[in-house]
């Protein structure tokens, strides 16, 4: 059986290599007085997880922290109390210690169901690739999910050697730099080495999860931080820069600069979860021009004295940027609203109050009275 590269260096053998902390210790004092010992998840598929623990990396089984809700299901990340060495084998995992952050999405499937894709995040790299056409929404969405998840993002601008001209990449840069307030964002190229000192030295500390898109070359950039090749590479395709799944399962790695990674496979949907806030952290210029709107609950549309619709009109606030942030917002809403009958409600009760006066719209405008 292969491991992850936690379980072949002797450096990476020990919780502290892993991120265990004091605070960790703290809240491991309870399962330790039952005589568990604790590890971190590095890898999970089918029932089973590897955990890195003070003894090595060992195969350990969840039967016991299996919840009906998928968000609580052990994750690539989290911090385990598990069974003693002897204890039998399969070892079993008896608890999780509750988590600092989790970068979660809803799932494509009809129950809209949320999933956790990695645990106790510190940084979260979004890798795109410059090999095709920038998808600013997108990156929108990566980084509302990214706020949302606690964690602190980082955009990386993969493959920039494909862009010799340094005006041109510069451009590149400025242009998600305007939609991606409070993040660095960095080209970096895992074939030159360009940006790949920043990048380690902004990941040495922490956890950092991988994401992005099958094709942004997320396996290669993990090879290049962990320093030898950790993950299979496969050449994306040229017509579209979009790659196979080389990467299938959440792999958690100790970087030789100190820190971890982990690498995710690619994601094909980005839906979101439960993310107002990581949304409007994402749009917070148009938050804050909100503010000055004469009215509190000032659609942006039409309405007199719209702070919002007056940047448009002046050209400081592009429109796309305006339709990006209500989209994911009705997006958001119409996820939580599937859980949350109160809200299910409010968004049918909003519905009829809308249609109720695009009628008397309609009427007035026929003839010039309401009957």
């Amino acid at each position: 059986m292969s491991f992850p590269l936690s379980s072949r260096t002797s450096d990476s053998s020990s919780l502290d290599a892993h991120g265990w902390d004091s605070g960790w210790a703290a809240a491991f004092e309870p399962y330790a007085a039952q005589g568990l010992v604790p590890g971190r998840v590095v890898r999970v598929d089918r029932g089973q997880c590897d955990v890195a623990t003070a003894e090595g990396t060992v195969r350990a089984d969840t039967a016991f922290v299996t919840p009906h809700d998928p968000l609580r299901v052990i994750c690539t990340g989290d911090w385990a109390a598990l069974d003693p060495a002897g204890a039998g084998d399969p070892r079993y995992v008896r608890a999780c210690l509750p988590r600092r952050t989790a970068f979660a999405r809803s799932t494509s499937s009809k129950r809209s169901e949320g999933q956790i894709l990695a645990a106790n995040v510190d940084h979260a790299v979004i890798a795109v690739s410059l090999a095709v056409e920038l998808d600013l929404g997108r990156i929108e969405r990566f980084l509302a999910l990214a706020w949302e998840s606690g964690a602190q993002p980082v955009v990386v601008l993969s493959k920039a050697d494909l862009v010799p001209d340094p005006v041109g990449l510069s451009y590149l840069v400025e242009d998600v730099e305007t939609v991606a307030p409070g993040v660095q964002v960095l080209p970096l190229s895992s074939a030159t080495g360009e940006g790949l000192d920043v990048l380690s030295a902004v990941v040495a500390g922490g956890t950092t999860v991988l994401l992005g898109v099958s094709g942004a070359g997320k396996s290669t950039l993990a090879n290049a931080l962990v320093g030898e090749d950790v993950m299979s590479v496969q050449a994306a395709r040229d017509v579209d820069g979009k790659g196979r799944h080389t990467t299938t399962t959440r792999n958690l790695f100790v970087l030789p600069g100190g820190g971890v990674l982990i690498d995710t496979p690619g994601l094909r949907g980005v839906g979101l979860w439960d993310a107002e806030a990581g949304v409007g952290q994402v749009f917070s210029e148009i938050e804050e021009l909100a503010r000055d709107c004469r009215f509190h609950d000032c659609a942006h549309e039409a309405e007199p004295g719209c702070a919002v619709t007056a940047a448009i009109e002046d050209g400081t606030l592009p429109e796309r940027r305006l339709d990006s942030y209500r989209k994911l917002l009705r997006e958001n809403q119409r996820i939580v609203a599937k859980t949350d009958a109160r809200l299910r409600g409010e968004i049918r009760r909003d519905w009829k109050r809308t249609m109720t006066a695009g009628r008397a719209a309609v009427e007035f405008k026929r003839h010039g009275r309401l009957r």
